[in-house]
């Protein structure tokens, strides 16, 4: 069964907080790293941290190599495809386009788990997506939705869209273990193997902005104070948070959380450039709340 308690609730909002994190440090970054170079050096680094706890994972009797096809797939989906399209989105998106975007997350893991998991959506996961939705325009048009008839699409927009989409299907798959023992597998065991072969999916994607004369670095002080914050912040913590997040709540709930994420990004800018929280900040978080509250009243038990 699932456990949508205050704890699950922490986990969820944790690492909300610290992905909205990332998307500013991704955004500060722009210009000094190249995107995909980014998060080439984001997971190196994150491995190299999480090496001493969890190395034994990589052991030729390790339970990883029975459920070596699933991890490659959890690796591509949820470490190398998701945060070098995110990257890359973030080079011509807009914030309101890409934060928009991925607040569709919601439908998606609808849509995911009814065709490929026969996990049908009930009338209020529905209602509680779509009021979950409306609180994330009033952040993204700070109040003025007649904004949205402006927005235009634009590369980044299609590439949040497909970051989106791969997330919702990791999130389903960590929510389905390849074997019954998976979740007892060492939390760090269990992330590393995802790090290190989503490293090796992004080392392959850097081969290409490499080859075309694309990547640039520019290695100081504040560049490399943002680089450790989204290894340890965005990276370990979050990932971690987030598995248990989605064992506790189920996929389809955990991703009404992500829409946490602009909220927390507005709150996080604001904070940075010295202005006070608005009036619409608080109404926006009252319907994400309510979005939650209502898509979880019913159908819990499908997820565990």
């Amino acid at each position: 069964m699932s456990k949508f308690n205050l704890a699950t609730v922490a986990y969820l909002l944790t690492a909300t907080a610290l992905w909205a994190g990332n998307a500013i440090a991704g955004r500060l970054l722009v210009g000094s790293v190249s995107p995909i170079t980014l998060s080439t050096a984001r997971w190196g680094l994150a491995a190299l941290l999480l090496l001493p706890f969890g190395w034994r994972v990589f052991k030729p009797g390790s339970a990883l190599w029975q459920n070596k096809q699933r991890f490659l797939v959890l690796g591509l989906f949820g470490v190398g495809s998701y945060n070098v399209l995110l990257y890359l989105a973030l080079q011509s998106s807009s914030a309101i386009n890409v934060t928009l975007i991925g607040a569709s997350m919601p439908i998606w893991m609808l849509l995911i788990g009814a065709v490929f998991y026969q996990t049908k959506p009930n009338l209020l996961q529905l209602l509680g997506a779509i009021v979950s939705l409306f609180g994330v325009a009033i952040v993204l048009t700070r109040g003025d939705l007649g904004t949205l008839i402006s927005m235009q699409m634009v590369i980044g927009d299609l590439l949040i869209m497909m970051a989106t989409i791969l997330w919702a299907f990791y999130s389903w798959m960590l929510s389905r273990p390849g074997s019954s023992s998976e979740r007892e597998w060492p939390w760090a065991d269990f992330l590393l193997a995802q790090v290190v072969i989503g490293l090796v999916w992004t080392g392959f994607f850097d081969g290409f902005e490499i080859a075309t004369g694309h990547v640039y670095l520019d290695l100081n002080a504040w560049t490399a104070s943002l680089i450790l914050f989204v290894a340890v912040g965005p990276s370990l913590i979050a990932y971690r948070c987030w598995g248990l997040g989605v064992s506790g709540a189920g996929p389809t709930v955990a991703a009404f959380f992500a829409n946490f994420i602009p909220l927390f990004t507005a709150i996080l800018s604001a904070a940075m450039l010295g202005e006070p929280p608005q009036l619409f900040h608080g109404v926006a978080f009252a319907l994400i709340v309510a979005g939650i509250w209502i898509s979880s009243r019913q159908g819990r038990s499908a997820y565990a």
